[in-house]
């Protein structure tokens, strides 16, 4: 199938909240001085959710063998969540803006055709994070809820996804990372304390080996 096909057959979504999308592209054609920082942060500023992530699991080491495994389910969870929205994307096949709307002012180029919209997939790292962190630390998860409303803003003001494709990641990777870590949570604990008493030990906790271990 030829990529005119493909945009052919996709979805559009410009019916659901066009107009909202190019209000928020109107702000960024009337805010060139912010079109490269949005731009940059884009893509750039998923490397904070990982930040913090890496946070959790430093932190995680001084609170016990349940508290380091919701950190080392974390990335799990937030990948698992991404996994999932890029099937939703390929059943939903919805076009990119840049496709239905072409005449909307746009910062971010325009993706190849097959690269659909529905859900963004950067806005469902952004919450996914949000949710494996909030049976972590509730402070950090906090932190993460703050940038991933920036990230989520970004995606629609660099013309690369509809407000409804950020509304909708979030309501897709806030429960299956969740539900990941909770799971995990329960099922990983055993294997994590295994670890524990390992050659891992430096890796999972801050706490000194016991007397006996340190004979060994």
């Amino acid at each position: 199938m030829t990529a005119a096909a493909t945009a052919q057959l996709a979805f559009d979504g410009s019916g659901i909240d066009g107009s909202l999308f190019t209000s928020v592209t109107g702000f960024a054609r009337d805010t060139k001085w912010l079109n490269t920082p949005m731009e940059v942060w884009t893509n750039l500023g998923l490397g904070v959710f990982a930040v913090l992530m890496v946070m959790g699991w430093w932190n995680a080491r001084r609170r016990g063998t349940q508290a380091m495994t919701v950190a080392l389910a974390a990335p799990v969870a937030v990948v698992t969540a991404f996994a999932v929205a890029e099937v939703v994307k390929k059943i939903v096949a919805e076009a990119r803006p840049c496709r239905s709307m072409p005449h909307a002012y746009l910062v971010d180029a325009c993706p190849a055709p097959s690269d659909y919209a529905f859900p963004s997939g950067h806005s469902t790292v952004a919450a996914a994070t949000v949710a494996a962190l909030f049976l972590l630390d509730r402070r950090l998860s906090a932190i993460a809820a703050v940038f991933a409303v920036v990230e989520g803003f970004s995606r629609v003001y660099v013309g690369a996804h509809y407000p409804h494709d950020v509304l909708g990641s979030a309501l897709l990777g806030l429960p299956v990372a969740y539900l990941t870590s909770l799971a995990l949570r329960r099922w990983a604990t055993p294997l994590v304390a295994a670890l524990n008493r390992g050659a891992l030990r430096p890796v999972l906790t801050a706490e000194p080996p016991a007397v006996g271990q340190r004979a060994q």
